[in-house]
């Protein structure tokens, strides 16, 4: 089997080669691939070397499946030459998953919507990802109205320079700004780019790319993307409100049986989600569950994941594994 790992020389494509070898593929023939610039660079896999070719080689290999972490622009271009190949595509940018034809996949949530009529799946936006992950159970049982969400998410979610800067402004380095503002010991309210409406791109994707997974068009979301000087992975916290009546203990009960979810929820023991837990882990975080009083049917929740692991690379392998499985 022939694996090709596009973007394999940044910071999601490189944890992506390690959830490939911890999960079992080892032993498959991976195409490292990158930028022209990164061509003939070399790179270890599984205890072997890799050398990065083109795109254009890369087609021409004709790979399996490719995982694609390069940027919209560069998934809108090539992708469909893959998947034209006979090859699946899993894009990990934001460049397919709100087109009505390709499935928007987490694989403990929604794999009845890959059917095989797309040859791209797209890897949802990370908060996203972590968010439908405890929404989807709930959903199921009591039937979602409305969500309030705010995140705080890692500078890991902006990418190497993110973390040079706040690396940077902690040494007190002067180097690349990659926000507008220091990083270190402060938040910013900004993610993504500005709509006229006032709201963000981030915070845009968490209202549509939400309804897609869960199939509810009708669900209401409004959010507020921050960002925050932590490296660990992203946090949210979400008040949701039920169309139906909710039992906190059952609701407790519901998130302990998820698979892929953890439950840090005891007050006693200051037991609940932090990035510190979450780092380098595959699991979702979910503590801090109480009601609402404010309003009937009413939840509030902490959800807490590495952004870089299941919000991208392991969701992507997952996915991978997803459409072994059913082709």
């Amino acid at each position: 089997m022939k694996i090709a790992v596009v973007g394999v020389s940044g910071m999601v494509g490189t944890v992506m080669l390690e959830v490939l070898e911890e999960r079992g593929y080892s032993d498959c023939e991976i195409i490292a691939v990158a930028s022209e610039r990164s061509v003939g660079q070399k790179l270890s896999f599984a205890g072997r070397e890799l050398t990065i070719i083109s795109l254009t080689e890369a087609v021409s290999k004709k790979p399996d499946f490719a995982l694609f972490s390069a940027g919209s622009s560069v998934s809108l271009e090539w992708a469909p030459k893959f998947a034209e190949n006979g090859c699946w595509v899993i894009d990990n940018s934001s460049a397919w998953r709100m087109n009505k034809s390709v499935p928007l996949i987490v694989p403990e949530v929604n794999p009845n919507h890959i059917d095989g009529d797309s040859r791209i799946i797209a890897n949802p936006n990370c908060s996203t990802t972590q968010l439908v992950m405890a929404l989807a159970p709930l959903h199921a049982k009591y039937k979602i109205k409305r969500l309030v969400i705010s995140t705080y998410q890692s500078v890991t979610g902006t990418g190497v320079k993110a973390i040079r800067q706040l690396e940077n402004e902690r040494k007190g380095i002067s180097g690349e700004m990659v926000y507008h503002y220091p990083i270190d010991m402060n938040v910013i309210p900004h993610g993504g780019d500005f709509l006229a409406d006032g709201y963000t791109t981030e915070e845009i994707k968490l209202l549509e790319e939400t309804r897609k997974i869960l199939g509810d068009s009708t669900i209401n979301v409004t959010s507020t993307v921050v960002r925050v000087p932590v490296a660990g992975g992203h946090s949210e916290s979400v008040n949701i409100e039920f169309n139906n009546d909710i039992e906190l203990k059952e609701i407790i009960e519901i998130l302990e049986k998820t698979e892929g979810l953890v439950v840090l929820n005891n007050a006693e023991r200051f037991e609940y989600p932090m990035p510190l837990y979450a780092k380098n882990r595959d699991e979702v975080f979910v503590g801090r569950i109480r009601r609402d009083f404010s309003q009937p049917n009413s939840l509030n929740m902490w959800i807490v994941a590495d952004n870089v692991r299941k919000g991208a690379a392991t969701n992507a392998v997952q996915i991978l594994d997803l459409l072994r499985q059913k082709f």
